[in-house]
């Protein structure tokens, strides 16, 4: 296991800069889920502590060691890609242990380490097939595999889930889950999909722009989102955000009525309220009306999308078996205690009843 720390990491093409001074502690054993929309700078990222990108400014440590200058190979590192990368003319097994007789490794060390991952990956009658007799999904589980038999002290993997399909990817999910669980090692993993960084992650990074957001469990971003960026990115569904106006009275949000919180703060504000905390037709500190323009039937659960007088669109969450249809006009009810608040700048703020 080895701890990874960015300080005041840069990296610019030419003039223009694409990752802003990041300053980053990876703990050593722990699984950080690097997160933001496309063109975030995550994967860029993450290619500069794999020795795979230059880095402009700043340093990256691997352990005790400042690796700015090291090349991949030195890195103790395993990196697992989007591609599959593998060798076409090699079988499943042979692809497996290509790296390891590289290293001179003996060869029933090379055996042991290629039976675990197949049993791990689940892929122990793919073992004689080539590359070009795989699904897609079963070609990303070798690659995976290809990571696992080095068994390095840190892992990589870029978006390694995004060309299985769903069911494959929930099965995939808990597999790395459970290596995490039994290897112990330091794992970085950029994604794009908050569900994999929710589920999987010790802690959270949430990149915009080139910049870190906020870093955190996935409690934390949740229920404690530092900004706008953060609250709107990090839940499915998103956060309804409503504007409106703080005074020492309350919040004015207009036409919708006053809520009884005091943010600390005058003037415009955001008031943020997840999917699950707006009850319809359930009373509430404050409640609006509206009609609904669209039923989402999940299962265990209904995202109800609801118009608003004032033009503006809500969306709550119910249990499956709730009877709502488009058209229903509806009432929706939400604590000030569930709400969440930012200033002008979208940065949060706390409030007070």
């Amino acid at each position: 296991m080895a701890s990874v720390t960015l300080s005041e990491v840069r990296k610019a093409y030419s003039s223009m800069e694409v990752i802003h001074g990041i300053n980053l502690e990876v703990q050593s054993g722990e699984f950080l889920v690097l997160v933001g929309p496309s063109g975030c700078g995550k994967s860029t990222l993450l290619r500069m502590i794999a020795g795979l990108e230059e880095i402009t400014d700043g340093t990256v440590s691997i352990g005790d060691r400042v690796v700015n200058d090291l090349p991949a190979s030195q890195r103790n590192l395993s990196m697992v890609f989007q591609s599959y990368a593998l060798y076409p003319h090699m079988s499943v097994r042979k692809n497996l242990a290509f790296g390891l007789s590289n290293l001179r490794m003996p060869k029933d060390e090379i055996e042991r380490r290629v039976a675990d991952a197949a049993r791990i990956l689940q892929i122990g009658e793919l073992m004689e097939r080539k590359p070009r007799q795989l699904s897609g999904g079963q070609k990303q589980r070798v690659a995976i595999g290809r990571a696992i038999v080095r068994e390095p002290q840190l892992f990589l993997f870029d978006e390694p889930l995004s060309n299985l399909d769903a069911e494959l990817r929930v099965q995939m999910r808990v597999e790395l889950a459970g290596l995490y669980n039994r290897l112990g090692t330091t794992m970085i993993y950029v994604t794009h999909d908050q569900t994999e960084a929710m589920t999987m992650a010790t802690r959270i990074a949430v990149l915009n722009k080139g910049n870190l957001e906020q870093v955190g469990t996935p409690f934390e971003l949740y229920n404690n989102p530092r900004n706008l960026f953060v609250a709107s990115f990090i839940g499915s569904p998103k956060m309804n955000l409503l504007k409106g106006n703080a005074s020492g009275l309350g919040v004015d949000l207009g036409g919708l009525g006053t809520l009884s919180a005091r943010p600390g703060t005058s003037g415009p504000v955001t008031v943020g309220i997840r999917p699950e905390h707006l009850g319809l037709n359930q009373p509430g500190d404050l409640a609006v009306e509206g009609t609904i323009t669209l039923v989402e039937y999940l299962g265990s659960e209904l995202f109800v999308y609801v118009a608003l007088a004032d033009g503006q669109s809500l969306l709550a969450q119910a249990p499956g078996n709730a009877q709502f249809k488009r058209g229903d006009t509806v009432s929706l009810g939400f604590k000030a205690g569930d709400a969440h608040f930012f200033d002008a700048e979208g940065l949060r703020i706390e409030a007070s009843a």
